[in-house]
This record gives C-alpha cells, structure tokens and sequence, in this order.
C-alpha cells in the first residue's frame, strides 16, 4: 500500500468526494424537522428546488440512487409488468435486481452499443402484445451518462417517443445527468436550464447528489405528485424514511448552488488523463466525454496495473476495463502523479514537459 507522506489520489469514483468546509457549514445550520411527518424544512425545500430544476411537479428524496431508482420502476410499474433497459445498465446489472425481488417486476434487457444505446428497433421488438401469455411492457428505461457517455438528444428523443407511441411511461437514470448537462450546455445555456431540456424527455428521473456533485449521501426521485405519493409509499416500505434528513438535504442543496458548473473542471481533468494515457503501448483509452476514463489494458494486466497503481497511491477500479474517475478532490497534481505511476508501470521515463521529466521520478 501507499506509504507515509506518499500522494494519494483516489480515482475510484466521484462517490468518494468528502464534504467542503463550506458544505459541512450548511449542514450544521441546517434548520430541522421529522421528514417521515414530512416537517424536515430543509429536506422540503430541497425537493422543490430539485423538482423545479428538472420540471417536474415533485420531488422525493432518497438516502441512494438505486433506492430512488427501485421507487421509481415500482412506482410506473404493478406486479407482473416489465421493464425494457440496457444489458448493462445500472438499473438492471448493478442495483441487486431489486425491481423483479422487492416488485415482481421483469426487466427485459436489450444490447447496448459502445455509447450504450439500445437499437430502436429491438426496443420496438420487445415491446410485448396485450396478451396473458406476456408480462405486460410499461416502462422504457435510458441513462445518461452511461458509463461518462452522454446520450445525444435525437436518440433520447426517438427512443421515448417510440415508448410513448406505444403507451409506455420513460424512466431516467440521471446520476450522472448534472455531468451530461454541463458537457452539453449550448453556448449562453446554463448548466440547469440543460438539465430541464434533458428531462423533458421522462416521465421520471433520478438525480445523485453524492457523485459529481459532492454532498455526502441522496438522491432524489422527480415525477408526477402521482408518481412521487406512490414512491412516498414505496420509499417507506423499503426503509428509507429518514428523520432529521436536512443535514443531508442541506449538502444537496449546497452542492446544487455551488458544484454544478465546477464539474467542467473535472471533465477537462479527465481530458488531461486521457491525453496523458493515449499512444502507451498496451492501453486502449475510450472515448472521453465528460469525466470517467476507461481503459483496456493487454495481456491482461489490467489487475497487475491496478495493485501497482494502490501500491504508489492511486487507487481505480477494473470491473468493466480499468477506471478512472475524476472529482472535486482531484486536482491538477494528483492527474500528473497518476500519470507518472502508469509510466513507471510500463517502463517508461516520464512525459516531456510533466513534473520530474528529465530526473529521477519521486513517489
């Protein structure tokens, strides 16, 4: 492991942020009530902010994004019924299959390409008839970003108006949607104002406020009053009533006032990362769009180059290819500290023009 005194950069995820001094500041004067009474002032005020940011007409929030995603499919969605989402989308691989165990209800999962858009025509395909030989076909799910690939708007826009032309609700995981927007802000547009034009394309949307955005726990689910009076119902059968929830709810709001348009700073880290990756032999980076680098390591050194990264202070993951992601508590220095270790990896001398080039490297 890292040694004492040695850089630390934690490239894991974004969830790793710890809470600014600022942040820890409004959450002690946050005022307080019981959210289960629904009295929390700071917890109401943040979910009319969120709901009026994403054009929704309500907003609930959750301690997770997979808790807030799991009330939102329950919500859309009785027993019997059936989900179209991506192969790999969070929704279906990674949140524990909680819609089919705690709802009963199906995901039908469909292809993904490398910016993890299903073909509209399969989501055509599985959209099932009205017959009881099927599970009834309700609801399309979409993410964005997907893997730090932001969905391009004409795919959004086609795949949920197929959805609707079929008489299915639309469903976003927008954890990452904050990022999406800041990567695709038109010029004078703001950051929010692009957060609006993405999900008017949902009926639903989960936002994280524990990712890019820093706070320290919570998401919140926006939707019809509707759909936010079912979730409500569901949110407290799986466990999330919370009591004194402001000084969350604060964090979030803070994030929100403060955090949104600094996240064009770690897009350009992340850029940086990528630049500083590409053309080592034996890396294949992807596409970069917004502020999570993935790359393909040969030979299958991909957890040889992991445990030596933690062993000089930089810690990623390799579920899917090794990952990077970059945050708020990531700076400038840890980039070109993590670059250094990737080069000392493969034997190579430091890059012309970064720290240390041209002398012993320091670790």
């Amino acid at each position: 492991m890292s040694g004492a005194g040695m850089p630390r950069v934690d490239l894991r995820s974004d969830t790793v942020t710890q809470p600014t001094a600022a942040m820890r500041a409004a959450m002690m004067a946050a005022p307080l009530g019981d959210d289960v009474f629904g009295d929390d002032p700071s917890v109401n005020a943040l979910q009319e902010r969120i709901a009026a940011i994403t054009g929704k007409e309500a907003a609930l929030f959750m301690p997770s994004g997979t808790q807030s995603n799991l009330c939102g499919i329950l919500a859309h969605c009785q027993r019997g019924d059936e989900y179209i989402v991506g192969q790999n989308a969070h929704t279906y691989r990674y949140e524990g299959g909680g819609a089919a165990v705690f709802g009963s209800v199906q995901p039908q999962p469909l292809a993904q390409d490398a910016a993890g858009r299903m073909a509209l025509a399969d989501i055509a395909g599985a959209i099932k008839p009205d017959d009881p030989h099927f599970a009834r076909t309700r609801l399309l799910c979409l993410e964005n970003t997907w893997n730090g690939q932001v969905m391009p708007d004409d795919y959004v826009r086609g795949a949920t108006d197929l959805a609707r032309a079929h008489g299915l609700a639309t469903h976003l995981d927008g954890a990452r949607v904050f990022n999406a927007a800041v990567a695709t802000a038109a010029p004078g547009q703001s950051a929010l104002a692009r957060v609006r034009a993405i999900a008017d394309h949902f009926d639903s949307l989960s936002v994280c406020f524990s990712k890019g955005l820093g706070a320290p726990v919570g998401s919140a689910l926006c939707g019809s009053r509707e759909l936010i009076a079912r979730a409500r119902r569901l949110r407290k059968m799986a466990g999330g009533g919370l009591r004194q929830a402001g000084f969350l709810a604060a964090a979030a709001t803070h994030a929100l006032e403060h955090h949104v348009d600094r996240l064009a700073q770690d897009h350009a880290l992340a850029q940086q990362l990528a630049a500083g990756l590409q053309g080592i032999a034996g890396l294949d980076v992807r596409s970069v769009s917004t502020n999570i680098v993935f790359v393909d390591v040969a030979d299958g050194r991909g957890p040889a180059l992991l445990d030596w990264l933690a062993q000089h202070g930089v810690l990623a993951t390799g579920l899917i290819g090794v990952r990077f992601v970059t945050h708020l508590d990531v700076d400038a220095a840890g980039i070109a500290h993590a670059l250094a270790c990737v080069r000392q990896f493969f034997d190579l001398p430091p890059a012309a023009g970064a720290p240390g080039a041209g002398s012993p490297a320091v670790y």
